[in-house]
């Protein structure tokens, strides 16, 4: 916006958003959200299986942490109804002021809480319990900051502009990722591996990041609380035309648009939950079930339990075997990428046009998942393997810049200003239940019936693509509408 003022619903002038104020109040609020989310996937791979759920079983006990962490996808709509509601009632800045303190609160308290090992089964309920918390809150999050973007964006860069709470995420990632293998490397390791996981990390050490975010909420707040409320929603809530019920106007009116924006979402998602939550854990999975066995025997003998040598061995899925640090190294490289190409894609969407562009990288992401088993299964050479599985990270995270990039934009641009908030935010989180909730237990699943070979994980980013590439050709190109006047 160029102008240095903009009239309030009562008429009174107030100043208005500057483009460092937008850009930095929609990119640091994404970043803590995805900060928070990433810290619990990171952990649910880690020591999430061992410390909420041991059952004996490690398959069965990584698939119950990733249930719990597709729980909080669930949740999502339903914050989306309600932030949707506020967001779209009483204004942007208030609603995303509060999505940030209710994902700051839960996100901290995971970091106290006591494990299977001292109050049972109901570790594993508190867990759920601020899991979805977690969810509920990024229900509300993206949309309000996306609407924050490309509300207040300039003439012609609403696609830019609506990319900055977009790379909130790899930020986010990184940050998580990175606190997570300081900490490991701080800590003292019995073996002097520091590329190995220690006794402290899994006993304490991990609850640091999650108790660190309370910093990061503190400054996102003080932010968000100089945030100026956009011109789009001020000048419905002059003209009276705010809804009464946004949920039921978007039902009525743009139901076909929900549908559109939902699957035209879930590749991204799909996407976005393989190349994090399921690459790590194939990744860091050993390849020699007796070397895992070994390991796994020691640790009960420790803690006191039963294990049953010749189950574990049966049940033992194997992976890459890289060590957690290397493989953690390995994928911050493919989100620079990730990071990157998320901001290069809004000019690009801006000039060629959000459906053009999605249409094109849809298409790439259909062949990217048939190539799984080319880039994922071990190799005699180990570094030639670790040179297929960097590429793999580095084209993966680069579509996932490429196309979670213009959903900033062309979500929000398919609602009216009165329902935006409500429509954007339905759609993306409805998504997240096909894609996010189900993408970890799903890849997993896939990959333990076909014994380790991930080449039917591919086939389901492949299918997951095509129901996209269709919904996006359906979709209307919303380039050139005037935000006041869809």
């Amino acid at each position: 916006m160029s102008a240095t003022t903009t009239a309030s619903a009562t008429g009174t002038p107030k100043p208005a958003n500057s483009t460092s104020r937008v850009v930095l109040a929609s990119l640091i609020g994404t970043t803590i959200e995805f900060y928070d989310f990433y810290v619990y996937a990171t952990a649910a791979v880690l020591v999430f299986p061992t410390l909420f759920f041991p059952s004996g079983n490690d398959t069965v006990a990584l698939i119950s942490s990733f249930a719990v962490f597709g729980a909080a996808m669930i949740a999502r709509p339903f914050g989306a109804l309600v932030f949707g509601h506020l967001g779209d009632k009483i204004g942007r800045k208030t609603t995303l002021i509060w999505s940030l303190l209710t994902m700051g609160i839960a996100t901290f308290l995971i970091g106290l809480l006591p494990t299977y090992h001292d109050i049972g089964i109901t570790a594993a309920v508190l867990l759920l319990i601020l899991r979805l918390a977690q969810g509920f809150a990024l229900g509300g999050e993206w949309s309000g900051a996306a609407l924050v973007a490309t509300e207040n964006a300039p003439k012609g860069k609403r696609a830019w502009f609506g990319t900055f709470p977009q790379v909130g995420a790899p930020i986010g990632f990184i940050i998580a990722n990175g606190l997570f293998l300081i900490i490991n490397w701080l800590l003292p390791h019995e073996s002097g591996d520091t590329t190995l996981q220690s006794a402290a990390f899994q006993s304490w050490g991990w609850r640091i990041p999650f108790l660190f975010s309370a910093v990061m909420v503190i400054i996102g707040l003080w932010v968000r609380m100089h945030l100026v409320e956009s011109e789009s929603f001020t000048k419905v809530k002059a003209s009276g035309k705010i809804k009464k019920l946004p949920l039921g106007e978007v039902l009525r009116k743009n139901w076909w648009e929900l549908i559109l924006g939902t699957f035209a979402m879930l590749a991204t998602y799909v996407l976005f939950y393989l190349m994090t939550a399921f690459t790590l854990s194939y990744g860091t999975k050993g390849a020699d079930a007796e070397a895992a066995a070994a390991k796994a025997e020691a640790k009960a003998t420790a803690a006191g339990t039963a294990f049953n040598h010749d189950a574990f061995v049966s049940s033992y899925v194997p992976g890459l075997g890289f060590t957690y640090t290397n493989f953690v190294l390995m994928m911050i490289i493919g989100v620079i990428f990730f990071g990157a190409f998320t901001l290069l894609s809004g000019p690009i969407a801006d000039r060629l046009g959000r459906k053009k562009t999605l249409v094109w990288v849809t298409v790439a992401i259909v062949v990217f998942g048939l190539l799984f088993q080319l880039f994922l299964l071990p190799q005699a050479d180990e570094k030639f393997t670790g040179a297929l599985v960097q590429g793999f990270l580095v084209i993966g995270f680069t579509l996932m810049g490429i196309t979670f990039g213009p959903m900033g934009a062309f979500l929000p641009e398919l609602y009216p200003t009165e329902t935006r908030y409500t429509g954007s935010a339905i759609a993306y989180n409805i998504s997240s239940i096909l894609g996010a909730a189900l993408a970890p237990i799903i890849a997993v699943w896939l990959w333990s019936v076909g014994d380790g070979n991930p080449v039917w994980v591919g086939v389901y980013l492949t299918l997951s693509a095509v129901l996209t590439l269709v919904a996006l050709v359906l979709s209307p190109e919303t380039k050139d509408i005037e935000l006041d006047e869809v």
